[in-house]
């Protein structure tokens, strides 16, 4: 990603972190960055743009946050799991996008390809991969954005415990689903 890209973008995230989603427009981002919003065109587009290169920015998050080691997939659905739901923490406002915006489609997203090759080391069969990839990411986008927006229906009284809890279930599915368990 361009440096200057990445700046406008990184100053656009602070900016819905602060301030809300609402406050996004290529105006104020430009004011954060020192240009004129004409000059934001060239590195981010219009705002539609601006909003999808934030979809780019919270994916480019969720892979450094759940960079793993040669684990098993054990550990690194774990990690994904862990990844997202604190991406959601960090950027309450923006993280909705992931699942708003069309330049977050399943079939394009990092997340999306990282259970994939999980659920695949894991042994699961290539015709059940789909399937059990948008189940994971189901819960873990729903999941989180419903703990940051207030949205949960009938929210736990320990968040953190019964998010552990659901993915050690979902975690035991998928060993069912290859016949591990």
């Amino acid at each position: 990603m361009d440096d200057r890209r990445r700046l406008i973008l990184d100053q656009a995230l602070a900016l819905v972190d602060e301030r809300g989603l609402g406050a996004v427009s290529m105006r104020a981002v430009a004011e954060r960055v020192g240009l004129t919003s004409m000059a934001l065109y060239p590195y981010v587009g219009g705002k539609d743009a601006l909003l999808d290169g934030l979809v780019d920015l919270l994916q480019l998050e969720l892979g450094e946050r759940s960079a793993h080691d040669p684990g098993d997939w054990r550990h690194r659905l774990r990690a994904l799991a862990r990844a997202v739901r604190g991406v959601a923490q960090a950027h309450p406002g923006a993280f909705p996008l992931l699942l708003t915006r069309p330049a977050a489609g399943a079939p394009a997203s990092w997340l999306a390809a990282a259970l994939r090759g999980a659920l695949h080391d894991a042994g699961v069969a290539a015709a059940d991969v789909p399937r059990l990839a948008r189940l994971w990411a189901s819960y873990l986008l729903g999941r989180a954005t419903g703990e940051v927006t207030g949205a949960a229906p009938d929210p736990p009284a320990d968040p953190a415990a019964d998010f552990e809890a659901d993915v050690d279930d979902l975690v035991a599915l998928v060993a069912a689903a290859a016949g591990r368990a």
